[in-house]
């Protein structure tokens, strides 16, 4: 897991051909936008977290990220254990986030 700042991890993506953009907010959170193309599974499912993230392609690089920066880095530390090798941390979240945003409703 790596912990990166907005900067860095909005320019990683970019240039990331192998990326996947994971949100593990909560459907409220979610509801008042989302980054482009990103995948949501809710940390808060606890073990229905787990079995939905054991699906995603471990040959991926997950760029994730929460609403300040601390559940996607538990997230982060998860996948890991469950044989992710490239997991991105978003510090500060969607709350310091200034790149782009889908509205969901």
């Amino acid at each position: 897991m790596e912990d990166l700042s907005q900067e860095e991890w909005a320019e990683q993506l970019a240039n990331d051909d192998n990326a996947v953009v994971l949100d593990v907010r909560t459907d409220a959170e979610v509801a008042e936008g989302i980054i482009p193309n990103a995948i949501h599974i809710d940390i808060y499912k606890g073990q229905g977290f787990i079995y939905q993230v054991e699906e995603l392609d471990k040959s991926k690089n997950y760029y994730v990220y929460c609403r300040s920066g601390n559940r996607s880095g538990q997230a982060c530390k998860i996948m890991e254990q469950l044989g992710f090798e490239n997991t991105y941390n978003l510090e500060g979240g969607m709350l310091q986030w200034t790149g782009d945003i889908v509205d969901m409703d």
